[in-house]
């Protein structure tokens, strides 16, 4: 009896020497297209799949293999009487191999101005048909999606027949690649068709960047995985340029510094620190915005993550480089060559070059969250404030320089874990109180931080401030404006305060509660 693989792949690699494996092995190669002209022109004898149907590819190619001769050859159950009796009055063969990749539907939408005609185009039909076939009856064939496991096949096929566990897990294979695949087909078809909104069903596919040496803590294993399609202005698409690979926390912090960091036009430096800021700087150029930022909080920028806007240039390395300060990563848009010098002298630092840091993020994104037996779905917090509800609700209005440093604490605060308090003074924050179970702790916090920085500084709030203990403690360290959501029900003690000292407040009428 003849032994067929049925063979057609987009992706080519190491397809030549898998099929001359097979038919060292016995076996007939079966293919059509593309695939089946790559073999020829290696030397080996293909049998096309118009031969095995009698039937023409038709359609400019849209229908080949969709034809009972190939899906009763591979659905045919070799153990069940009645089905090979179906067979050999038929005269269909059976088919004993399936290597099939489907079209390219994920390459065609990322290139730059493809049209939706061209990605229907790439839909492939007959592919994930014949690799669900084959999968379904994967006793009895055995299915290749995956160029990697080639070798493999091919190592068991020679010593004999593959074990029931090594067929499962190749028929799993097929079932994740066809599911990814379905799944690229319908978010691109989503966005295309203009539907916003939270799905009743939700489907993610990621693509594996790579394993990770482990997760938060040494004991969990880790990897990091990609959305696909164009993610510009994301930190999974950062260059590294140096260093020791990113752990599971730099990652993640690195993430948080660069979100903060889109929120500031002008040059800009955050120093992020277990997820949450502590030092914020902005200058008339970025080594100013460094110095302010590291000036901040000199001692948590210790062994964290820093984020700039613009180049990173000579004098900021040269200042972490004579002062000793370890940096976990630098991120930025470019580094000059000879601040690049200077920071590769320290084996340890990661360097990530992220030219598009200062890109929005694409549109429609979710923010999501794992928890227990399920997840949580938001939109992606892009709002920042409506200067439209901006309300001074104090009898003293803020000064022009009060208000620019009000909106300086404002973009922080955002980023900060609830509850969350920042300083400003000046150009930098002076003081960030993170994470706390109740607001006026998270102020203390941050007043001490400022030590004697608080006189004369202003405040942000995440949320509103549910008692005027808050305002009390800020009125002593000497903070002379306010700005915050507003919105409990016991506002008008924390009003009546400020105006009983002096202080100006605004509401923003929006909230940033950051978990």
């Amino acid at each position: 009896m003849k032994k067929y693989a049925l063979i057609s792949v987009s992706d080519k690699r190491g397809i030549t020497d898998f099929s001359r494996g097979l038919v060292d092995l016995g076996y007939d190669i079966i293919s059509t297209g593309g695939t089946a002209k790559a073999l020829r022109d290696a030397g080996i004898k293909v049998t096309g799949v118009s031969d095995i149907t009698g039937f023409p590819e038709c359609l400019d190619g849209r229908v080949k293999t969709l034809h009972p001769a190939i899906h009763a050859g591979i659905l045919a159950i070799r153990d069940n009487r009645s089905h090979m009796e179906k067979l050999r009055e038929l005269d269909i063969d059976t088919i004993d191999v399936v290597a099939i990749n489907l079209y390219p539907f994920k390459q065609t939408i990322e290139r730059e101005g493809v049209t939706l005609n061209e990605a229907i185009e790439q839909i492939d039909i007959g592919g994930p048909a014949m690799l669900r076939s084959a999968a379904k009856n994967y006793r009895d064939v055995t299915v290749v999606v995956d160029p990697s496991d080639y070798d493999g096949v091919l190592n068991e096929l020679k010593k004999g027949e593959l074990s029931d566990q090594y067929r499962l897990t190749l028929c799993y294979k097929v079932f994740e690649h066809t599911s990814h695949y379905d799944t690229l087909i319908a978010d691109y078809l989503r966005g295309q068709a203009g539907i916003s909104g939270f799905r009743d069903t939700l489907t993610l596919t990621y693509e594996k960047l790579f394993d990770l040496r482990y997760g938060e803590n040494p004991h969990q294993k880790a990897a990091y995985y990609k959305e696909c399609g164009k993610r510009e202005g994301c930190v999974v698409n950062a260059e590294q340029l140096h260093g020791k690979e990113l752990s599971f926390c730099n990652i993640n912090d690195v993430n948080g510094a660069v979100d903060l960091i889109k929120e500031f036009s002008e040059p800009a430096v955050a120093a992020v620190k277990h997820a949450n800021p502590c030092g914020v700087g902005i200058g008339e150029d970025i080594f100013e915005a460094y110095k302010n930022a590291y000036d901040a909080d000199s001692v948590s920028i210790y062994g964290g993550i820093i984020a700039a806007n613009r180049e990173i240039d000579s004098r900021i390395a040269q200042h972490i480089d004579i002062n000793g300060i370890f940096i976990e990563i630098i991120t930025a848009p470019s580094f000059s060559e000879e601040a690049f010098a200077i920071l590769t002298k320290k084996k340890n630092i990661r360097i990530l070059k992220m030219p598009d840091i200062m890109k929005p993020y694409p549109a429609g994104i979710r923010d999501i969250k794992k928890v227990s037996g399920g997840i949580l779905a938001q939109d992606f917090n892009a709002a920042l404030i409506n200067e439209e509800q901006v309300t001074c609700v104090t009898e003293r209005q803020p000064s022009d320089e009060e208000k620019q440093k009000l909106m300086f604490a404002w973009r922080v605060v955002k980023h900060t874990k609830s509850n969350a308090i920042v300083l400003v003074k000046g150009n930098q924050t002076v003081g960030i109180g993170s994470g706390q179970t109740n607001r006026v702790t998270s102020l203390k916090i941050a007043i001490d931080y400022a030590g004697g920085k608080a006189a004369g500084a202003v405040m942000a709030s995440d949320a509103y401030i549910p008692f005027s203990d808050s305002i009390e403690a800020a009125h002593e360290a000497g903070i002379t404006a306010v700005i915050q959501p507003g919105g409990s029900i016991r506002d008008r003690e924390s009003v009546d305060l400020c105006d009983k000292y002096g202080m100006a407040m605004l509401y923003t009428g929006i909230r940033h509660f950051k978990h």
